[in-house]
């Protein structure tokens, strides 16, 4: 369920982009981001971190999107916003005495260090180069291309890289003590 939560704006983004243009579509993305943190706000009285970095680059670029009536920024902002995200797996390991998908999962389940470490380079590595690839999307296609790859692309890819994950952190699980 946190998952179509999570995609909520980028369906949206999606639907209203084919039923209007991009414009339209920004706007609602903005809309439908600011609910979005509404909603986890009134459930949970609390805002995740990359959830306002999220808002905050959806405004700032969808904004400037609207404003200038130039679609290049909000195109940006997918970039941007997975090289963020990125840096902060990286910069994980060298602040604190844990990575961020430790964090994130140590609760759940227990791994050796080694396999913490390389999962999280490897989202790392996966949010960075997803940047670099939409920007070859952006500066080679269409922008209908581009909102396609920008929602297919983008739920496809990030299900795959997430059962890799799964499929190797299986290998290396620890059994819990009874």
């Amino acid at each position: 369920m946190k998952f179509l939560f999570d995609f909520f704006p980028l369906i949206l983004f999606f639907v209203t982009y084919k039923m209007y243009d991009i414009f339209v579509a920004t706007g609602a993305v903005i809309i439908a981001t600011i609910a979005q943190m509404i909603f986890f706000w009134v459930k949970h009285r609390r805002l995740e971190k990359m959830h306002v970095i999220t808002l905050v680059l959806v405004v700032v670029f969808g904004g400037a999107t609207i404003l200038f009536q130039d679609e290049t920024f909000i195109k940006w902002k997918f970039s941007v916003v997975n090289w963020l995200f990125g840096l902060v797996f990286l910069g994980s390991h060298f602040i604190g005495n844990k990575t961020l998908i430790q964090r994130m999962l140590d609760k759940q389940i227990t791994l050796p260090q080694f396999v913490w470490n390389r999962l999280n380079i490897s989202w790392a590595v996966f949010f960075i180069a997803f940047g670099f690839a939409n920007l070859y999307v952006m500066f080679n296609y269409d922008t209908d291309t581009w909102v396609d790859f920008k929602t297919f692309g983008n739920l496809g890819l990030t299900l795959l890289f997430i059962m890799g994950q799964g499929i190797y952190m299986h290998k290396h699980l620890k059994p819990e003590p009874e």
